[in-house]
């Protein structure tokens, strides 16, 4: 089992669900983040006044899944958040070692 992380543009959310989804990922967690990469943030002007902004807002998605469906994921996520401009993001898979559903007992594969 793994985890595979994804962090992307907040615009694109509903892309990558959608495209997870179409693959047969139906569980994930989605958590707003901010942070910032190659880009190192950017600068806005508020009532005149010129500030940077260090720290983009980005969105943070976790999905647990089989081994065998990391490509597939990792395939779906990447065409769906793509647009070919910096500050895309990056996806990181882990290991999982173990997982539990609360409300069955269900353990590792079965319970995701």
């Amino acid at each position: 089992m793994k985890i595979v992380m994804a962090i992307i543009k907040p615009f694109k959310l509903e892309e990558v669900r959608d495209a997870l989804t179409a693959i047969g990922v139906h569980g994930l967690t989605v958590t707003e983040v901010k942070g910032y990469g190659r880009q190192k943030g950017h600068t806005e002007i508020y009532r005149g006044a010129e500030y940077a902004v260090s720290f983009l807002p980005k969105i943070k998605i976790e999905v647990a899944i089989n081994s065998d469906q990391v490509d597939k994921t990792i395939e779906a996520i990447t065409a769906a958040a793509k647009t070919g401009q910096i500050g895309d993001g990056k996806i990181f898979v882990t290991n999982l070692d173990h997982a539990v559903r609360i409300r069955t007992g269900e353990a590792d594969a079965a319970a995701l």
